[in-house]
Parts: structure tokens; sequence; C-alpha cells
């Protein structure tokens, strides 16, 4: 197939997973298809990032990413029926390059990587289209807003209620619809959408322990720009890792224990909930992210927050080390309790089941290998973009 993509961001280098997920299945793709990549690019993003790309695709269409906070956008979003993320990604040079490429060549399947680029799509636009949601934005947003000063919250609902109406009308538009997770297909309202989880590279992620000996590491690792990792580590300072601390001492190891939470630009908002220095926070945590799950004794994720499958998660699956998380956490994975990972409610019992893995090495060695062997047979790149082969072909 010749595959059109367009993209609300250039999926190099890989430090979110929208990037990880887009860059791995262009890269499976690409051994048997010709894909067009039009994708926005970020300040920050240089020409190097975009060479990465070019080496898996037949052509890489870069433009320039608008900045979203101006008082432009925002006036525009006050006085529009468009909300505040459309407007932000709204560029008349995107639609032009879009009908360069479409008067120019002959392509099979468009394929539209979350759906708040769709409103760039030349008019008349008659090619099948396939829309990949990593969220149901709408509901992500709807977080922020829940937690934003009282004063702003009449004027977040206003936005979120264009947002979601935007959102489902572009589901609608859509010749095909992809999801990442049972849950947010349930959400959607079409009968016909197709679930392509996300995925894990099993050959980076490879089995080779380095764990240190000199400590005992409990991982959480994200990127800070998404709220359901600020969350997460809010909860974790505040109420999960006190109960873990007040539990060590019945465990038989004297290593010291160390909570590692690693990521880009953490707020500092969340560095002055803790004083405890058994708590460190690392901006400057190799980028080779396996290197990290690799000197981990446990990965703790308690996520309560959004949506799609978590790459943490697999990635530490794949790394044989073990997991504590949330049902939410779990999502769109088949995964189960006490089987391949441990999943808490509580902080009660997200705290215990991290003390329990320390203290029981044989159960961390169990879930760790089940874990591994998971990861294998259901979720390599090869065997996710299986999936969104079949959502091409049954689009043309």
């Amino acid at each position: 197939m010749n595959i059109l993509m367009l993209s609300s961001f250039l999926p190099y280098p890989l430090f979110s997973g929208g990037q990880i997920r887009l860059y791995n299945l262009i890269k499976q793709l690409s051994k048997r298809h010709t894909i067009t990549l039009i994708a926005e690019k970020r300040a920050q993003q240089t020409a190097t990032d975009v060479a990465e790309v070019e080496k898996i695709c037949q052509k890489v269409i870069v433009v320039e990413r608008k900045k979203q906070w101006s008082i432009q956008n925002i006036l525009k979003a006050g006085f529009s029926a468009r909300p505040f993320l459309i407007v932000g990604h709204t560029d008349q040079k995107v639609q032009e390059l879009l009908q360069k490429e479409l008067d120019k060549k002959i392509y099979d399947v468009l394929h539209v990587e979350t759906f708040y680029v769709m409103q760039n799509l030349p008019k008349n636009f008659a090619l099948p289209t396939v829309l990949v949601e990593h969220n149901i934005e709408y509901l992500v947003y709807k977080k922020y807003a829940d937690n934003a000063p009282i004063f702003l919250r009449p004027f977040l609902a206003y936005d979120i209620a264009k947002l979601k109406r935007i959102e489902e009308s572009f589901w609608k538009k859509a010749s095909r619809l992809v999801a990442v997770s049972e849950s947010e297909k349930a959400i959607m309202k079409r009968d016909d959408v197709v679930v392509v989880p996300n995925g894990v590279d099993v050959k980076k992620f490879a089995i080779s322990r380095t764990k240190s000996t000199d400590e005992i590491r409990v991982l959480f690792i994200g990127d800070f720009k998404w709220v359901q990792n600020r969350d997460a580590v809010a909860w974790i300072l505040t109420e999960i890792w006190p109960k873990i601390s007040s539990k060590l001492e019945v465990r038989s190891s004297k290593l010291p224990i160390m909570l590692w939470i690693v990521g880009k630009n953490i707020p500092v908002s969340l560095k002055r909930l803790t004083n405890d220095p058994a708590i460190v926070f690392d901006e400057n945590a190799p980028d080779e992210t396996e290197k990290i799950y690799q000197k981990s004794d446990v990965l703790l994720a308690p996520i309560r927050v959004g949506g799609g499958t978590s790459y943490k998660i697999l990635e530490a699956m794949a790394s044989q080390t073990p997991v504590v998380t949330t049902k939410l956490g779990a999502e769109g994975l088949e995964i189960k309790h006490e089987k391949e990972v441990l999943i808490g409610t509580t902080s009660d019992e997200l705290a215990a089941n991290v003390v329990k893995l320390l203290a029981d090495k044989s159960l961390a060695e169990k879930l760790s290998q089940q874990a591994r062997k998971m990861v294998e047979t259901n979720y390599t790149w090869e065997e996710i973009v299986k999936k969104l082969e079949a959502v091409y072909a049954s689009a043309i």
C-alpha cells in the first residue's frame, strides 16, 4: 500500500508514548508498504530527529508547530465554536501540503494520528481515512479542569464541551476508527471501532539484569507533561511511599531502599511534597530506558487518570522488572493480578504489594517471567502492526 500519514507530532526522539508507538508502527509498516509522513515539528526537535524518521519513511514533510499558548489562540477559541486544542492545530500550510501530495501521487489510505489535526484535511477529501486515537482527549482535559482554580472552571467546561462535540464528530467522519484500549472503545459511539494496543520492542528490552547490589530501587518513570503521571507521583509521595517506608522494618534485607522518580522536567510542585532523603528525583537518567528498568527492583505505576495502554508497564514486563499497578494501569493489557503483575486499588494495597515483592523474591521472579512471556506472545510490534494492516485493508 501507499500510505499517507498525518500526525500532530514528529515521532522522534522517543521521549513519549505517542512517539514510541508511531515510530515503531512506521518502522514495521515500512517493511511492506511505502509511507509518506506529514507531521508537526516542535521547536526543540532537530534536523537530526527528522533524519531518523526519514530512515523509516519514503518521505517526511515537517511543518513547524505553531505556539499553542498565545493570546490570539485564546481569543479565537473563546469567541468561536472551535475549542482551544483545535485552534492551535489548525494550519493552512498543512492543508496545502496534503493537497499537494494528493495531486501528485495516488495513495491507498490516509492514517491520521490524533483527531485534532483532522480539520486540516482539504475540502472534498475522498481518501479512505483511518483515525487513531491515543486517548479520549476531552476526558483528559476534563481532569485538568477539575483541578483548576474555581474561577477558571466555567470557561474550561465550555471549551471541553466544544472539544467533546468536535472529537465525536471526527470519530463519525473517519472511515475506520482505532482505539488503544477496550475502555476507550466502549466510549466511542461506533460499533466498528478496532483496538490496536501499544507494543514493545522485545529485543531492545532484552532479559539482561544488571541490578545494583548496594540498594533496592522502587521505580516510577514517566513523561511529566501528562496529568496521569503527575497525579500518580503526587499519590505516591503523599500516601503510598510513607506506607511503604513504615513497613520497611519488617523486611529481612538490610539494603537501603530508594524511590527513584525518573523523567524530564519534573514539576517543582511535586518535589516540594517530600523531604525524604530516600526519594531521588532523576531528570538526567539514561535516555536508554531499558537501562533504567534493569537497575530497578519494582516498577510502581499507580495510574488512576487517563487511558490507553501504559508503556512503562509493557517495558517493565519486557525487562522482567516486577510491576505494581492499578486496575486502570493494567487496562488494555491481557494481564491478571498475581499472574503477571500485582494490582491494587487503595494506597494501602499498593504499598503492601510493593513490600510483598521486595520480601518475596520467588514471587517477584515468577511474576516477571510470566510477564515477559505474555509480552513476547501478544505485544511485539510485529504482532501489533498486523492488526493495523487489517484495519487499512477494511477501509479500502
